[in-house]
This record gives C-alpha cells, structure tokens and sequence, in this order.
C-alpha cells in the first residue's frame, strides 16, 4: 500500500503539469464547441448525444462493478472456494442486445445528419458560390457569381447557404471552420469536393488547414466573416472598383514590375499569388500576423513590413521571393507596406 502511494505521489506532479499544457491547447476561435452554424450545432448535437451514451454506460459499468466487489467480497474467515456459476443465458442476451440498442441510438442520427451535411446547395437558387483553391500556404476564394476573387479572408452573407467547390492547386489541404462545419479536403487528383454550411450570426470566424501539408501547415490559417446581405454588397461592390495605385509614380512603377506580375489589386495584376485588394483592412496579414484590434494584434504596416523583408521566416517553404532578392531596397519595401496598409475596404 505504502508503494502504491509512493507511485501516485510520483505521477500527481506529472500530471498536473500534463493538465496545464492542455489548458492552453483549445482557442475559443477554433472550437468546434461553440457551434454558430446549423451544420456545426448538429455535429455539435451528436457528441453530445455520444457523449451522454457513453457516462450512461460508464455509470452502469462502474456501478455494477462496486455491487460485485461489496456483494461477494470474501468473508472474514472464508477459506474455500466460492460456487463457481457459469454463464447465465439471460444476462448475456441483456448485455448483448443493449450494446446493439444504444449503437443503432446513436448511428440512426449520425447517418441523418452526414448525408444531410453532405447535400450540395451549389446549383441551387439563393446559394453564394464560392470556388475555394488551397496554396501552400494560402487559401483563395473565388466569387464566380460576382466576378470576384480574394485571398485569406472569407467574405458571406448571413442567412445565405454557402455553397463551396474545394480544389488544390498543389498538395493535399483540409478546409475547416470549426465554429461553422466540420472538415472537407482538397485533393491533389483533380478531384472536386463540395458541401455548404450557413449562419445567421454575424462575426468572424477562424479557418485552418486541418491536414498536414508541409513545414508551415499549422500557419495555414484564414478568416471567415460573416457579414450582413447589404454589408456584402458593399464588399463586393468595393472588390470590383477600379484598382488604387501608389501616389508616388516611382513607387507605382515598382509596385506594377514586382508585385502584380503575381499579385492582383482591383482590376489590375496576376492570378498565381493571393489578391491584395483591401489588404488594409483584413483582420490579419499572411494569415496568422494579426493587426490592431486583435488579442496581441500589430499595427498593419508592421506585420506587412515583417512579412515583406523575410517571408520565409513568417511561414518557412512558401512559394514568394523575398523582395530584396528582386532588387527592392529598404525605402521601398516602406513605402509598399504603407501603400497596402492604407489599402482598405470599407463595407
């Protein structure tokens, strides 16, 4: 008994230190948890549903388990060997046929609500298309609807079925907003997946790549915003207007021969890197550096300024040059990261 104590006083700090670092593991932005969705709250709905199957049958098990050991503990001065009973016929039809009972309770729903998640709303009238194309390490979203692409940040109406078709334009990706839907993938075959999800509740949600994709998979991140319809309308109406350019028509120059050969702003630049128009006033830059007004938040023009000067040390194996190595000397690298921080939407 004295060892048996001995060992548990050994493991209690260990397990206290354990209990701390999963603390920290769960954000409240990318639970699954804090359903704002019908499709997350039924998802929602049915880990409660298991959950609650499986403290029924714990309790039962448990409490079974305690009637057996007080029941037919040995007897003070017992010494022989207690009636050996063999199996009993009817306890053992009970205990199979209840498994198959609270198996069939949870698969009837489980098998409802997947073939129901997995409806596809994308031809369907009233819907908001969204093309989605998974990078490394990069989201895009393509509004064929509305004649509108952008990148990292996911713009939709409430009250509006989101119906997505999901590709890859490199490696296997996982597209989740765990506050709005479960996991769908992007598969490098040529495949194309689709499903939809919806909300009533305005806000911004975060999104991550749920599947392992390179050195910078866990920086994969992207924002989901939930907007009014008159608020969408205005984004769109924001992301179609003519390109703003640099004042400075040096930096201008500079801005067209280094930047939108990939980039877009507007109207004007390339479709091979993630689309700059309104960059100013998205919650984030490259995705996981976020600006003001966030938990730890920096000004815009600085995280800019961090991402353009090293890349590769933001999110180590993308696919973008540093800016020196096309020739940008530090003046300029300024006055680009000023120019797309004064780059904003309003909607």
């Amino acid at each position: 008994m004295m060892k048996r104590w001995q060992a548990v006083k050994r493991l209690l700090p260990l397990l206290a230190v354990f209990s701390l670092l999963l603390a920290g593991c769960g954000r409240e932005d990318l639970s699954a948890l804090r359903p704002q969705g019908p499709v997350a709250e039924g998802q929602y709905d049915l880990m409660k549903l298991s959950i609650t199957i499986m403290i029924v049958v714990l309790i039962v098990v448990f409490a079974i388990a305690v009637y057996v050991l007080i029941k037919f503990r040995r007897k003070k001065g017992q010494t022989d060997v207690p009636e050996q009973v063999e199996g009993n016929f009817k306890l053992e039809i009970i205990w199979t046929v209840i498994p198959l009972i609270l198996v069939f309770i949870l698969a009837v729903p489980t098998v409802q609500k997947i073939f129901a998640f997995g409806d596809d709303h994308y031809n369907e009238k009233g819907s908001v298309q969204v093309k989605v194309t998974s990078h490394q390490y990069w989201w895009e979203f393509e509004y064929p609807q509305y004649g509108v692409k952008t990148a990292q940040e996911l713009v939709f109406p409430t009250g509006k079925n989101i119906a997505f078709e999901l590709k890859t334009a490199d490696v296997l990706h996982s597209f989740w907003v765990p506050s709005l839907s479960g996991k769908m993938d992007t598969n490098p075959d040529g495949t194309i997946n689709r499903f939809s999800f919806s909300t009533d509740k305005e806000g911004v949600y975060r999104g991550k790549c749920a599947e392992l994709c390179g050195p910078s998979h866990g920086l994969m991140e992207f924002k989901v915003k939930a907007v009014n319809p008159d608020s969408f309308d205005k984004w769109v109406a924001a992301m179609k207007a003519p390109a703003v350019l640099p004042k400075d028509q040096a930096l201008a120059e500079t801005f067209k021969k280094s930047c939108l050969s990939c980039h877009a702003v507007g109207d004007q630049g390339g479709p091979v890197a993630p689309n700059l128009t309104g960059i100013g006033s998205r919650e984030s830059v490259a995705g996981i550096l976020l600006n003001e007004g966030q938990d730890g938040g920096k000004p815009v023009k600085e995280n800019l300024k961090t991402w353009l000067e090293d890349p590769q040390a933001v999110k180590p194996g993308n696919k973008m040059p540093a800016p020196k190595d096309l020739g940008l000397t530090d003046e300029q690298i300024d006055g680009i990261a000023d120019y797309l921080a004064n780059y904003k939407l309003n909607y």
